[in-house]
């Protein structure tokens, strides 16, 4: 059986676009997941997402392992981008869609080539 670290290690490594999310993308259970989520939507990419308030042991550990204390976390190419004050902050200006659009692009090219 495999610890919590390593499931949230997998689904990082594994998910190009992942968002950590308290609720769905289709019913978020929180305003600040609400908006990162809308945010995401709006780049117009497939995006995975993990629910933390059905995982209560991802929503105890992965703010260790990320070092941010708070949810929703948006991560794209393995890397942290932060909570929904920097996401839609990124939206606004332009930059999220651009390296959402990029990571994508850079995740269909490797899943191509193996």
């Amino acid at each position: 059986m495999s610890t919590t670290l390593e499931n949230i290690q997998q689904q990082i490594s594994e998910n190009p676009i992942l968002i950590y999310m308290k609720g769905t993308p289709q019913l978020p259970q929180c305003g600040f997941s609400a908006q990162t989520v809308q945010a995401l939507m709006a780049c117009g990419e497939r995006f995975a997402f993990v629910n933390v308030l059905d995982n209560p042991d991802i929503r105890a550990e992965l703010p260790k392992y990320a070092n941010w204390p708070t949810f929703p976390q948006l991560w794209l190419d393995g890397e942290l981008v932060g909570g929904c004050d920097i996401v839609v902050e990124m939206y606004q200006n332009g930059e999220l869609e651009k390296l959402v659009k990029e990571t994508a692009a850079k995740a269909n090219t490797e899943q191509s080539d193996s």
